[in-house]
């Protein structure tokens, strides 16, 4: 797998997420501070859905 950490994330470090490209139908997603430490799994379409909606901006902000 290879991963790549999200365009989202600053160059601070911060709360930067990290997704693996080239799995059929999965998007395995991790914490980029805990390379080793665990995965959470979504179905691609499912990981389709949460992206268009945090563009779109059906996810308020958190404070």
């Amino acid at each position: 797998m290879t991963w790549r950490k999200s365009s989202f994330s600053g160059s601070e470090g911060g709360n930067c997420v990290e997704v693996a490209d080239g799995i059929t139908d999965a998007v395995p997603v991790r914490d980029s501070k805990d390379p080793h430490g665990p995965a959470l799994v979504f179905r691609a379409d499912a990981w389709r859905a949460f992206v268009t909606g945090l563009r779109a901006g059906d996810f308020p902000a958190s404070s």
